[in-house]
């Protein structure tokens, strides 16, 4: 699975994710995706054939709900939750741990079409 983190998530996450083979980009490092709004990185992500982790769940459920009722679908929706994986310095290990394992778990390039997760903190 290729995926996309969402503004507020540290760079660190994706380069660690990458040296561990993964396909993983941080919007806040690639300048075509840096700044856009929320459609507009849905739309790139799908694009890209990206699945999308951000912890904005409201905003992106609204995008994903418009998307279906046009018949277009997404590559993967991946939420956060601040209660259970707060983000920050001292948090990048666990988000490289939950994700590395989802990522490990769904390896085809859709394996998360047009589905909705939350990422479990690793245990």
């Amino acid at each position: 699975m290729r995926l996309c983190l969402d503004e507020h998530y540290s760079p660190r996450i994706a380069g660690v994710l990458h040296e561990r083979g993964h396909d993983v980009i941080a919007a806040q490092a690639v300048a075509a995706f840096r700044g856009l709004s929320d459609g507009e990185l849905l739309e790139r992500c799908v694009g890209e054939g990206r699945a999308l982790l951000s912890e904005n769940a409201a905003d992106f459920m609204a995008l994903v709900h418009d998307r279906a009722a046009r018949a277009e679908g997404h590559s993967g929706m991946i939420f956060s939750s601040p209660v259970s994986m707060p983000r920050g310095a001292a948090s990048i290990g666990r988000f490289v741990q939950a994700l590395d394992r989802l990522l490990r778990d769904h390896p085809s390039d859709d394996a998360l079409r047009d589905q909705v997760r939350w990422l479990r903190p690793p245990s």
